[in-house]
């Protein structure tokens, strides 16, 4: 009986979980496929469906964002009127209306009077108390500024001060009420591809708004000062957008809207702001002392390169190259010939911090209060080894800008034709060694090297240049006083070092250069950095 009961109670265990398993399965299979059915509904539509929505929501949400910037800072951005000087006329034009009085016939042909030339620019208010921004060249030299505010209300601008070596003015309006402003944001946070506005007044249409991206930072333009180190931007500026500000999509001003690339001299997708933190810079010392004083050391300088840095064995390309000291300046010794720095010594830390090329440590000293004592450190070259040493120094005041001769003639290339001329093929220059009449001729005292007697348009220094658009890098009548760290002061020491170099070899070229500016005639030195080809 046991075990006849057994095998029946087996048998229906079995069954039954034969049973289980099938409904067990069954419901694993429909988990599974419901399963599916919710992903789809919770992943899969959605992958389809939401970029769908994000693409059809986000023109409406940055257009959003455009307006809704523009209301907000459209009100603190004014239109600048200038009218310059009437001009004088002369004893002879006098006589000649004298004439036309008594002769009614001359009358028919008397000019009409002179209109005193006027233009127009743009500026922003960076105080309720009425004081504005605007690019230098907006007012200059303007007899009268009329200053336009959005409510249409215009009143009389006055010139509190202006830096020409960043092209900033601050002007002023007198108010009986408090005025709408700009927030100054940080220009070094701005990243190439981000959205911008840019406002003001082309062409005398004020109000206008434009929008663009960043396309470069710490753009150099071919005629740029060192102190204007640009923000490049494709949105549309034009004649009468100078002076007005660049926005971020915060609706702070991160920058002055100064110079164009052109052909036509109107807008073809490059323009230069100044960087708001630098113009910041300056308002704060216009404001308060009427100018703007800068840190000085009284030395030139050249950045470092790949082609130096591989010539003097530097483990990177970073440093400020001192291409010479001043010695004096308004009769007392300037700070850099006090603390015994010299020329070709490579300054590599300021305050503590590394250097990364000479307008890096210019816009540093610069910013440095005047009198602060500051440390630097450099690499000094002694017979062949670099020694690095390091100094403290007060900082002096930097003096005005002085004016220099105008290149612009020899900076028009030559046209090309034949295979490379000069004593030194491979580079297209024909030198010479310096005799005792060419360097009374050229004002050359006390310069050793190889004088540069020609330069053909086909060889390789021809194409050198500072900057892209720039001027040339070497000039006929440099002279040439070193290659590769080797003294030259005869054409076969040149050669040598010419014949040891291939294609791809860095070559550096220590430079004098004769420069007429107000203080006459002095010797420029300077460092050239380039890879023989």
């Amino acid at each position: 009986m046991f075990d006849v009961s057994n095998q029946r109670t087996t048998d229906q265990e079995r069954t039954i979980l034969r049973k289980l398993r099938i409904w067990i399965a069954a419901l694993a299979i429909a988990c599974l496929v419901a399963g599916i059915g919710i992903g789809a509904m919770l992943s899969g539509r959605t992958t389809i469906a939401q970029p769908e929505m994000q693409i059809a929501r986000a023109p409406e949400a940055l257009s959003a964002s455009f307006a809704e910037i523009a209301r907000r800072v459209e009100p603190a951005v004014v239109n600048i009127e200038t009218t310059q000087a009437q001009p004088e006329i002369s004893e002879k034009d006098e006589d000649k209306e004298d004439q036309t009085e008594k002769n009614p016939l001359l009358e028919m042909f008397r000019p009409r009077p002179r209109r005193a030339p006027t233009g127009v620019g743009s500026g922003f208010i960076v105080s309720p108390k009425g004081y504005i921004l605007t690019n230098y060249h907006v007012v200059e030299d303007a007899a009268r500024i009329t200053v336009g505010l959005q409510s249409g209300e215009k009143y009389r601008g006055t010139v509190i001060g202006f830096d020409f070596e960043t092209d900033v003015a601050v002007i002023k309006i007198e108010t009986s009420k408090d005025l709408p402003t700009v927030t100054l944001g940080d220009s070094n946070a701005a990243q190439v591809g981000d959205w911008v506005l840019a406002m003001g007044s082309p062409f005398g249409l004020d109000q206008t708004v434009t929008a663009g991206i960043i396309s470069k930072k710490e753009r150099e333009s071919p005629h740029f000062n060192v102190f204007q180190r640009f923000l490049q931007t494709d949105a549309a500026i034009n004649r009468g957008n100078s002076g007005g500000p660049l926005v971020n999509m915060r609706g702070e001003v991160i920058g002055m809207n100064s110079q164009i690339a052109t052909s036509t001299g109107d807008y073809n997708g490059i323009g230069f702001a100044l960087p708001a933190n630098e113009t910041n810079f300056v308002y704060k010392q216009l404001v308060a002392q009427g100018k703007v004083k800068r840190g000085y050391l009284g030395i030139t300088l050249e950045s470092v390169h790949d082609e130096f840095a591989k010539v003097y064995g530097l483990p990177e390309a970073k440093g400020a190259i001192i291409t010479s000291v001043t010695a004096t300046e308004g009769g007392q010794p300037t700070p850099a010939a006090k603390s015994g720095l010299q020329a070709s010594d490579i300054i590599v830390e300021f305050e503590g911090g590394p250097v990364i090329s000479a307008q890096d440590l210019i816009q540093r000293v610069a910013s440095t209060p005047v009198g602060q004592q500051v440390t630097l450190s450099y690499l000094r070259d002694a017979n062949g080894k670099l020694e690095k040493k390091t100094i403290s120094v007060a900082l002096g005041e930097r003096p005005p800008p002085q004016t220099t001769r105008n290149w612009d003639a020899l900076t028009k290339p030559a046209p090309k034709s034949g295979p490379p001329r000069g004593n030194a093929l491979r580079l297209g220059i024909t030198l010479t060694e310096l005799t005792p009449q060419l360097l009374a001729d050229r004002h050359l005292t006390g310069v050793q090297g190889l004088y540069v007697k020609e330069i053909d348009p086909n060889g390789l220094v021809a194409e050198i240049r500072t900057a892209p658009g720039g001027e040339p890098a070497v000039f006929e009548g440099d002279v040439i006083n070193k290659i590769n760290r080797t003294p030259v002061t005869s054409l076969s020491d040149f050669q040598r070092v010419l014949n040891g170099l291939r294609a791809g070899d860095p070559i550096v070229l220590n430079v004098t250069r004769v420069r007429r500016d107000t203080r006459g005639d002095r010797l420029l030195p300077l460092i050239i950095q380039f890879t023989y080809q």
